[in-house]
């Protein structure tokens, strides 16, 4: 599931979870990383609150921005993290970068 665009490069994700809110979290592997959600061995919020679909993710040049981005999507509503995260991910397809995907219902 990853398509990372460079060796240094880290992902912020959102995951939507069975209750309806929102988890943001980064990896350099966004698939595996959701997968360990899946499997109940992903963050303490994840455990008790099952993800039940990757909304997507935007690729970041470092962990240091993708700690940054993740912490001000954080402090974001569900709506505008996720209207966030689309803004981002239209501005990498707009210029050709490999940068996000979307993938629902996995």
């Amino acid at each position: 599931m990853s398509d990372a665009p460079g060796a240094t490069a880290w992902a912020v994700y959102l995951l939507e979870c069975a209750d309806g809110r929102v988890y943001t979290g980064i990896a350099r592997d966004p698939g595996q990383r959701y997968a360990k959600h899946l499997a109940g061995k992903g963050a303490r919020f994840t455990r008790s609150n099952p993800p039940k679909q990757m909304l997507g993710w935007v690729w970041v040049a470092s962990h240091g921005e993708a700690l940054r981005l993740e912490i001000a999507w954080k402090r974001l509503p569900r709506a505008q993290r996720i209207a966030a995260l689309h803004e981002r991910m239209s501005l990498a397809n707009g210029c050709g970068a490999r940068a996000s995907i979307v993938h629902e219902g996995e």
